[in-house]
C-alpha cells in the first residue's frame, strides 16, 4: 500500500533565505502564493527567521503587515509556520522572558498556525520557556532537534544518533508541550544513516511516551547535494513530513523541488499525492513573481566542500551577499575551510542561525587578521556559556582567550535568567526607546524594537521613525535603469552617502519614493581629497573590508597606541580600528558610512 508523505511548502521563507538573503518585497510573491494555494497547498512556511528582520531592514516594509497580508491571502485554513530561534525567538541576540512571551502572543494575533521552535545548541533551557510560550498562545508547537555533519577526524559523540536521542530525552522530561517534532539540519550534512536510525528510535521513544499521534517532520538543504538520500533515510525511519520547496527558490542552498522530490518516489512505496502539472503551472508563476531578483550563482549550485564545513543555505548566500558587497568574495574559499576549526574548537554547536553566523564572522576575522587573534563577539560569548551549553565542552584556549578578549568570566547559568536581569533587554526597556522617540507604544513596536536594534545599530528604531532603506537585489537592465533615473525613480540608487557641508561630514541615506530621509551629523573629519598622509606619519589601515559606524577622534587629537580611532561594521560585527602608535592624528580618510576595503588608510597619526 502506498504511503502519502505530506510536505511543507517552504518557497517563502526558507527559500527566500537560503537563495537571495530573505530580501523580497511581499507584494511581488503573493501571485505565487495564491497559486500555491489554489493548486491544493495547505502547509506553507512564511516568516520568521530571516523573514522577520529583513522586511524592515531591506524591504522598506513591516513584518507584521506582511503576515497579515499573507494570512488574508491563502484563506483561514492553511496552515501558515513560522521559525523562531529559542530565546533568540525571531532577532540574533537572546531575548528575556517577555519578549518571548510577546512573540508567540504577536505571532498569533498576526495569523500564524505553527511556530517551530529550534536552538542551535540542543540546550533544553533555550526551547522548553518559549515552546510553552507558543503553546499558551494558542499556536502549534513544533519543537526541533537540530542536526550537521561532522568533517573527518573529530573525536566526539556530539551529532551521532545517541545524542540526538538524549536531547528528545530531556524534551520528554521537560514536560514541555508540543504538538510535532522536527530534525533540522540546516547545512544539509547530516549523513543518511544517522538520520535513518535517530528517527527510527524517536518514533520508538515517542510511540513509548504515549505521543504515536506526534508527526516527525524533516528539514534538510541540498547545499552538498544529499537532500533526496536524506528524505528517503529520514521516511523510512518513520517520518511523516518533508520540506520543500519550488523553483528558482529549490536545489542548491534551498530545500528540494516538490517534483524533483515526486519523481524519486516513483517505483516506491511513497508518493506526495499531487498533480505535477499543477506544480508546474504553480512554479511558472513564482518564476515570473520572482525574475526581478537577482539570484546569486553560488545559491543555487551544490557544493561537496560543505560536507567538510557545515555552512548552512542561509548563511552561505547571506555572507558571500556581504563579502561580495564588501569585495573580499575572492577569500570565500579560505573562509569556509577555516570554519572546519572554528566549529571543532567552539564546542560543535549546530551550524544553523545563529551559531552559524557566529562560526563565519570567527572564521573571516582568522583569515582576515591570522588565526585566533581577534575572537568576534558572538563567538566569544558562545564558548563562554551565554546562549547555553554548547554539545561538547570548547577548547580551553579559545574560552581563554574569548574571557580575556571580552572580558566576561565563564558561565553556566541560564540564559535566560541573565537576559531577565539585563536592564537593555526585555519591554520595559524598548518602551522607553519608544518613549523617548515620541513613538506609539504598542505591543507590535516593543517587538520590533527588541528583535531588530543593536547598540551599534539600531535598525528597528529607524524604520519606526521612517527609514525605509531598499537593500533588495534586483537585475537591472542599463536602458531601463536610465529611463527610471530620468523619470525620478530613485529606489536603485538607496544607498548611503557621505555629503560635505561647510567644512562638515553628513550621512545621508537616499531612500525610496515616499520615505522621509535620516540625516545624522558624522565626526568632522576632511574630505578624502585633503586627507594626503602627512610625510612621516604611521598610516593605520583597515583590518578587514566594512562600512563606518563611528569616528572616534578628530585631526589634531593626541591618541594612545591601542586606542580606539574607527569602528566600522563588517560581517554583521563590530569591528575596531585601533592607533598602532602613540601620536598625534594627522589626517582622517574616511567618515560615517564609507565603505572601506582591506588594508586601506583610513588614517594618519
Amino acid at each position: 500500500m502506498t504511503r502519502k508523505i505530506r510536505f511543507m511548502d517552504t518557497s517563502f521563507r526558507d527559500g527566500f533565505q537560503s537563495v537571495i538573503g530573505a530580501r523580497v518585497i511581499t507584494a511581488d510573491f503573493l501571485p505565487a502564493v495564491q497559486a500555491a494555494v489554489e493548486a491544493g497547498f495547505t502547509h506553507l512556511e512564511v516568516g520568521g527567521g530571516a523573514r522577520f528582520q529583513s522586511p524592515f531592514f531591506y524591504c522598506g516594509e513591516n513584518a507584521f503587515d506582511s503576515m497579515d497580508t499573507i494570512r488574508k491571502t491563502v484563506g483561514p485554513d492553511v496552515n501558515l509556520q513560522t521559525l523562531a530561534r529559542g530565546v533568540n525567538v525571531v532577532g540574533l541576540s537572546s531575548q528575556s522572558s517577555d519578549i518571548i512571551d510577546l512573540h508567540a502572543k504577536m505571532f498569533k494575533k498576526h495569523g500564524m498556525t505553527t511556530i517551530r521552535n529550534f536552538d542551535a545548541l540542543n540546550d533544553i533551557r533555550n526551547i522548553s520557556y518559549s515552546g510553552t510560550c507558543i503553546h499558551n498562545a494558542g499556536l502549534k508547537h513544533q519543537t526541533t532537534i537540530t542536526m550537521m555533519g561532522l568533517p573527518p577526524n573529530m573525536d566526539t559523540e556530539a551529532h551521532s544518533p545517541k545524542f540526538y536521542c538524549r536531547i528528545l530525552e530531556d524534551i520528554l522530561a521537560s514536560g514541555m508541550p508540543f504538538d510535532s517534532l522536527c530534525f533540522k539540519d540546516a547545512s544539509g550534512t547530516c549523513p543518511p544513516s544517522v538520520i535513518k536510525e535517530t528517527v527510527k528510535r524517536t518514533r520508538e521513544m515517542l510511540d513509548a511516551a504515549g505521543k504515536k499521534d506526534c508527526p516527525i517532520e524533516m528539514h534538510t538543504h541540498d547545499t552538498a547535494d544529499m537532500s533526496v538520500a536524506c528524505y528517503m533515510a529520514a521516511i523510512e525511519g518513520g517520518a511523516e513530513i518533508i520540506d520543500l520547496s519550488m523553483q528558482p527558490m529549490s536545489g542548491g542552498t534551498g530545500q528540494p523541488d516538490i517534483l524533483t522530490m515526486w519523481h524519486a518516489f516513483k517505483g516506491t512505496d511513497y508518493t506526495l499525492d499531487i498533480d505535477p502539472d499543477k506544480i508546474l503551472k504553480v512554479e511558472a508563476v513564482f518564476k515570473d513573481c520572482m525574475a526581478k531578483y537577482m539570484m546569486p550563482p553560488e545559491a543555487t549550485a551544490t557544493n561537496p566542500l560543505i560536507t567538510m564545513c557545515p555552512l548552512p543555505g542561509g548563511a552561505l548566500t547571506a555572507n558571500t551577499q556581504m563579502m561580495r558587497d564588501n569585495k573580499c568574495l575572492d577569500r570565500f574559499p579560505e573562509v569556509v575551510a577555516a570554519m572546519r576549526e572554528v566549529v571543532e574548537k567552539g564546542g560543535f554547536g549546530t551550524s544553523v542561525t545563529p551559531v552559524s553566523q557566529f562560526y563565519f564572522q570567527q572564521a573571516f576575522a582568522n583569515v582576515m587578521q591570522g588565526p585566533w587573534k581577534k575572537i568576534t563577539p558572538g563567538y566569544g560569548k558562545m564558548v563562554l556559556g551565554y546562549f547555553g551549553k554548547t554539545p561538547a565542552e570548547p577548547d580551553p584556549e579559545v574560552v581563554k582567550l574569548a574571557a580575556e578578549q571580552l572580558g566576561m568570566e565563564p558561565t553556566t547559568e541560564n540564559p535566560r535568567d541573565l537576559n531577565d536581569r539585563n536592564p537593555k533587554l526585555g519591554r520595559k526597556h524598548a518602551e522607553q526607546v519608544l518613549k523617548e522617540n515620541g513613538l506609539e507604544i504598542t505591543d507590535e513596536n516593543v517587538m520590533i524594537i527588541a528583535t531588530c536594534d543593536e547598540a551599534a545599530d539600531p535598525k528597528g528604531l529607524k524604520f519606526l521613525k521612517g527609514a525605509r532603506p531598499m537593500g533588495c537585489r534586483f537585475v537591472t537592465d542599463k536602458k531601463e535603469e536610465t529611463k527610471a533615473n530620468k523619470e525620478g525613480n530613485m529606489n536603485n540608487a538607496a544607498g548611503s552617502y557621505t555629503v560635505v557641508v561647510n567644512g562638515k561630514n553628513y550621512r545621508v541615506d537616499v531612500l525610496p519614493a515616499g520615505a522621509a530621509p535620516v540625516v545624522t551629523a558624522a565626526p568632522a573629519a576632511a574630505p578624502a581629497a585633503a586627507a594626503a598622509p602627512a610625510a612621516g606619519g604611521t598610516e593605520i589601515k583597515a583590518p578587514m573590508p566594512g562600512t563606518v559606524l563611528r569616528v572616534l577622534v578628530n585631526v589634531g587629537d593626541a591618541v594612545k597606541k591601542g586606542d580606539d580611532i574607527i569602528m566600522i561594521e563588517a560581517m554583521k560585527m563590530e569591528q575596531s580600528i585601533k592607533a598602532t602608535a602613540d601620536g598625534k592624528v594627522s589626517a582622517i580618510n574616511v567618515a560615517q558610512g564609507d565603505t572601506v576595503e582591506s588594508d586601506q588608510v583610513v588614517a594618519v597619526i
